[in-house]
């Protein structure tokens, strides 16, 4: 009897290691984990771009370059409310020598200016330059607009205010005296520009006018 409690008393005072180490030691070691392989970047495994990414980096530049001077905004009253309709004046150019202008009307802001783009684009007219500037002075009017366009020396800059600038800068116009003597309607002076416009002349076609060869 006196033997059974001593046996007891010594497995109660075994700690837990002791009885578990001998069954860790024997199980089977485990087999390494292999290292993840290195990725290796390279023309191959990159990602080909994406068909958004291709067309902007493929489209080219626009040739011409687009402006909206002013927009108009009407309302017609009608049993129901008010129906509101937009105008918007557009000018379009490449900046060396061709410019045009567009009128617009559409019940929304984007169609209007659309439309007034698609007409400048067809009414574009040829600009006659003299380097950076204008051949000789010119003055024009349309209903209440009267401006007055006049040359300036290589880096005087565009002098001009306006809806006069927007015309000339698309023109390829950089250095100008302007000065817009009418009514500030923003159409009545875009429209009295290209008048102005329309009516410079080189000196090579004053000298075929009058049929000589220099003055």
């Amino acid at each position: 009897m006196k033997k059974q409690q001593e046996e007891v008393t010594a497995a109660a005072a075994t700690p837990p290691e002791a009885v578990v180490a001998p069954a860790a030691a024997a199980a089977p070691a485990a087999a390494p984990v292999p290292s993840p392989a290195k990725h290796h970047t390279d023309d191959r495994n990159r990602r080909p771009p994406r068909r958004r990414e291709r067309d902007r980096n493929d489209s080219p530049a626009p040739e011409f370059e687009e402006r909206v001077v002013a927009i108009n905004r009407s309302a017609k009253v009608v049993k129901g409310g008010r129906n509101f309709s937009f105008s918007a004046l557009v000018v379009v150019g490449n900046r060396k020598g061709r410019v045009g202008v567009g009128f617009g009307k559409a019940n929304e802001v984007a169609d209007a200016i659309r439309k007034g783009g698609e007409k400048a684009r067809k009414s574009l007219v040829l600009v006659p330059l003299r380097g950076q500037t204008l051949p000789h002075p010119v003055s024009a009017e349309f209903c209440g607009g009267k401006i007055m366009i006049r040359p300036a020396s290589l880096g005087t800059g565009l002098i001009a205010g306006g809806s006069m600038r927007a015309v000339l800068e698309l023109a390829g116009v950089r250095d100008a005296l302007a000065k817009s003597l009418g009514s500030n309607n923003p159409v009545n002076v875009v429209k009295a520009t290209m008048s102005a416009i329309n009516k410079l002349h080189t000196r090579d076609e004053i000298l075929a006018k009058r049929g000589i060869a220099a003055l």
